[in-house]
């Protein structure tokens, strides 16, 4: 049951790295984690949330080398303010190039399950996924 359960989930994963999207949604499927839908921008992002469900996301908010970058939050607070299709309270990671003590609080604030540092290995990705199922993780 939970095989049948995990095959049908959609999860997102906004990130602009075209091979790091590619190598996740193709491994998820082999997997039988569900269907990892994949979207390289906001905007891109946001059109996928209005069209259809997700039961958890795992978003990238790069800020750059710039030191004194805002990261843009918006896409977390529309999908926690219920503006999507997606319930308000699906389960969100986060990646990130660094945590300070401000995103921290920020990310905390707009209830994030999960921050990632960049660089990680693809399985970090795969794992994020696998938890928003609820069931016990594949044997690999």
């Amino acid at each position: 049951m939970a095989d049948t359960a995990r095959a049908h989930l959609n999860m997102l994963l906004v990130e602009e790295q075209n091979l790091l999207r590619k190598t996740v949604s193709l491994t998820a499927r082999s997997l039988g984690l569900g269907a990892v839908h994949e979207a390289a921008t906001l905007q891109a992002a946001e059109r996928l949330l209005r069209e259809r469900a997700f039961q958890g996301a795992v978003i990238s908010i790069d800020c750059g080398a710039q030191g004194d970058c805002m990261y843009n939050l918006t896409l977390l607070d529309k999908l926690r303010n219920g503006l999507s299709a997606s319930p308000a309270t699906i389960p969100i990671a986060v990646m990130v190039d660094q945590a300070t003590t401000d995103l921290m609080r920020e990310l905390r604030e707009r209830q994030v399950n999960r921050v990632i540092l960049k660089p990680f290995r693809a399985k970090i990705l795969l794992e994020a996924f696998e938890s928003f199922s609820g069931a016990p993780p594949a044997q690999r």
